[in-house]
């Protein structure tokens, strides 16, 4: 594995980092083709705005220079780019002088099965529920336990991913995906407030979408909504869109707005 620390061939960290210790940090995962990464501005922007809410310090151009140079290294593959507030004492406060970390660390795309996206995929109903923190909400900070223990209710082949609600019942997103559903012409996502992650490839269909004339609305969505929907589907910045046939006994069909947007999702990709 291509491991860069703060723009330099590392693979050893600071037992100090309060990355480690408490979480205290981001990161964005970026596909690579051909030495560039893909939707960089959407990762950019959401890491800037996630460093001004945890006031990370983080000078942008360093880390856009150094995931650039890591990218044309790397070739094809994934870049997952971490962002600590660095080195810390012992106890919750932030350090006053602050340095943050940066550390890179590229690998090979996943081998997703293409029957993923060509049949689409079955929702395993978690268990575990999204904390609702409006502080943190958005953000694809280091705190993943919740989605640790979510994934780890399912061991089976036959469902591909997991579906996610809060404390109150409210349908928020996939354990590592962000959900959309379409009912009456109308694309439908979570309202993501109070918990889950703002991907990057959410934002961009939503971009996208409306482009082309779809009516988007952002709301809180509950169960009997979801079961209510013409087509559902799951997205993220790795594998594009894939169309969920099936929750438990219920069943949706592979749509054309989901079958329209996906060629939209793969173009980006391929790009």
């Amino acid at each position: 594995m291509l491991s860069w620390i703060d723009g330099r061939p590392m693979e050893l960290l600071s037992v100090k980092d309060r990355g480690l210790a408490y979480g205290d940090g981001l990161f964005e995962t970026i596909a690579v083709n051909a030495g560039i990464p893909v939707l960089l501005e959407r990762h950019m922007a959401r890491l800037g705005a996630g460093c001004a809410r945890l006031l990370i310090d983080l000078d942008l151009t360093v880390v856009r220079a150094e995931l650039l140079a890591f990218s044309r290294e790397l070739g094809d593959g994934v870049a997952k780019l971490i962002v600590t507030r660095g080195d810390g004492v012992r106890g919750y406060a932030p350090p006053k002088a602050v340095a943050p970390r940066r550390i890179l660390q590229g690998g090979t795309k996943p081998a997703y099965p293409v029957c993923n996206a060509e049949l689409g995929v079955r929702l395993f109903p978690c268990a575990t529920r999204l904390a609702e923190q409006p502080l943190l909400a958005g953000m694809k900070h280091l705190n993943r336990l919740e989605q640790v223990l979510a994934r780890a209710e399912w061991q089976d082949a036959e469902h591909a991913e997991g579906l996610m609600l809060d404390t109150s019942g409210r349908v928020v997103e996939g354990v590592y995906s962000n959900l959309f559903l379409c009912r009456d012409g109308v694309l439908f996502t979570p309202d993501l407030f109070r918990c889950g992650v703002a991907g990057v490839m959410r934002a961009e269909l939503l971009a996208q979408a409306e482009s082309y004339g779809v009516r988007c609305e952002v709301r809180d969505i509950g169960l009997d909504g979801l079961l209510q929907a013409d087509e559902v589907f799951l997205c993220n910045s790795l594998y594009g869109i894939w169309p969920v046939r099936a929750l438990q006994r219920h069943q949706w069909s592979v749509g054309p707005l989901t079958r329209k947007l996906q060629a939209i999702a793969c173009d980006l990709l391929d790009s």
